[in-house]
């Protein structure tokens, strides 16, 4: 990973999974191949001490804010999409399992035939006694973001770092896909994110990770072994840091 001033040792993380990516090149729904790939990397990575959270987008099947745009209820837009990611989430446990790898899933929503309801002295018991925790349901609340789930779930159980997977190779100074002359950030101040208002996260997870000292690496999951070459001292992606964390 090469960081210049303060390297990084990864031992506790919390990964970001979109929806999107499960779809793999589906449009909907979840692509079994994708999610047994995801799912034998985390173990892989797992196996070697790392104590992993996850938390799961729903974007394949149900984008809240979205469906809100075009005329249904915002707060019942949000909760349906929180489903999206139990659903999403039971899914990767299940693949999790195949591989041997000890899991729980923990929802913010009270949903206790499928997932134990989430408590943060719970979670960290888990990772203490070395499963994967995937938390799922968003904050139990509409009007949040997966993003700053993720962001908040990362602070309460103590991780080092927010990996978010994304099926893009870091941040843009625009849509690449709209302008194919975008420029690509090596790393970012938070302050950065936020003047340039670049769309990496919303400004609730970005503020969330700033004010925390939460260092963010956003980068392509869909890319060979981006995964691991976090974990093994290599540049991937885009970090974002306080300043002091540079590729």
């Amino acid at each position: 990973m090469n960081y210049s001033d303060k390297p990084l040792l990864l031992e506790k993380v919390l990964i970001k999974i979109s929806g999107e990516y499960l779809a793999g090149d589906q449009e909907f729904g979840i692509d079994p191949v994708t999610l047994s790939k995801i799912a034998q990397d985390i173990s892989k990575i797992h196996s070697s001490g790392i104590e992993i959270s996850i938390v799961v987008g729903g974007g394949n099947f149900f984008r809240g804010v979205s469906i809100a745009s075009k005329g249904m209820d915002r707060v019942t837009a949000d909760y349906m999409g929180m489903m999206a990611t139990i659903m999403n989430s039971l899914a990767l446990q299940s693949e999790l399992e195949k591989q041997k790898s000890d899991s729980r899933v923990m929802s913010a929503l009270d949903i206790k035939k499928v997932a134990e309801p989430y408590i943060r002295r719970r979670a960290t018991r888990h990772l203490e006694k070395g499963r994967i925790v995937i938390l799922a349901g968003g904050t139990g609340n509409p009007y949040f973001t997966t993003d700053t789930t993720a962001a908040l779930r990362a602070i309460e159980v103590g991780a080092q770092i927010f990996l978010k997977a994304t099926k893009v190779d870091g941040v843009y100074s625009e849509d690449p896909k709209i302008n194919e002359n975008a420029n690509r950030y090596d790393s970012l101040s938070y302050k950065e994110v936020i003047d340039k208002d670049l769309k990496v996260m919303d400004l609730t997870a970005i503020t969330l990770c700033k004010e925390n000292k939460l260092p963010v690496i956003v980068f392509d999951i869909s890319k060979k072994d981006s995964l691991f070459n976090i974990f093994n001292n290599h540049k991937e992606g885009t970090i974002i840091s306080n300043g002091d964390i540079k590729w």
